[in-house]
Parts: C-alpha cells; sequence; structure tokens
C-alpha cells in the first residue's frame, strides 16, 4: 500500500505516503529523484561537447576534459554521483527485484518532467502515458515484494 493508515491517541488517522516503506526504500525513491533531476542538467552541461575537435589525441582529449571546469555540467554531475553513492549502499540492504525497478523507472519519469520544467520539450499524452505507466509497473513490484 502507498499509504499507511494509523490512528493516534486521539483516534484521529494520519495519512503519510511511505510510512510503510522502509528507509532503504525511501533512500532509492531519493536515488531516483537526484538522477531524474539531473539528467536534463547534464545533457544542457555537455552542449558543444561534440564540437571539440582537436588535430592531437592529446588536444582532443584536454578539450574534452574542460567540460569539467565548467559549474553547469560539474554541479549536476556531482549530484548525479551522490545518488549513485547512496544506490549502491541502497542496494546493499534492499531487495534487488525491487530496488533496481524503483530507482531507474523514477529517475525516468523524474527526467520527463524536469525536462518539461527547463523547455526542452512539451508533456504531451505519450509522455504522461508513460509516466502512469512507470507508477503503475514500479508500485506492482513494490506490492508484490512485499
Amino acid at each position: 500500500m502507498l499509504f499507511y493508515t494509523k490512528e493516534n491517541s486521539s483516534s484521529q488517522k494520519n495519512y503519510w505516503p511511505c510510512q510503510k516503506a522502509t528507509s532503504m526504500e525511501c533512500v532509492l525513491i531519493l536515488v531516483g529523484v537526484l538522477w531524474g533531476v539531473t539528467n536534463p542538467f547534464l545533457k544542457r552541461g555537455t552542449r558543444g561537447l561534440t564540437a571539440v575537435k582537436a588535430k592531437s589525441k592529446f588536444g582532443q582529449l584536454k578539450g574534452e576534459l574542460g567540460v569539467l571546469a565548467n559549474w553547469k555540467y560539474l554541479c549536476p554531475w556531482l549530484v548525479n554521483q551522490c545518488g549513485s553513492v547512496l544506490y549502491v549502499g541502497a542496494v546493499r540492504q534492499a531487495r534487488l527485484s525491487l530496488a533496481a525497478p524503483l530507482a531507474n523507472a523514477l529517475a525516468f519519469a523524474v527526467t520527463a518532467v524536469t525536462g518539461h520544467w527547463l523547455g526542452e520539450r512539451p508533456l504531451g499524452s505519450g509522455p504522461l502515458l508513460g509516466i502512469l505507466l512507470i507508477v503503475a509497473g514500479t508500485s506492482l513490484c513494490y506490492l508484490d515484494s512485499n
């Protein structure tokens, strides 16, 4: 269940998303969000990289490594790598049958929404249907693992 109902001492019901989920499942959700949010920013930070053409291999390497000095690439890359470190830690403790679909599928959905917010492409019926199917499929994986 995505929402867990619990009665407290005043007999009022509290509805909290993710209350029943383990901490590792919440970490995997965070990983999916970190990966998904950073993907469009990484794409923007690497614009023009394919135009780097040098006459020597050393010059080409120097030009391509120059992207690491670009804060528009470096900041999202570092956030993305933090997500990867969290993922490795979470996979060690979470069920792999849930970890991979949860983090990766959520990353695709968040990438689509973030790209839309940044003006990359409008969210038409196709991407919205895809996001809906991602949520449905990931929910089925979660329900099956419990």
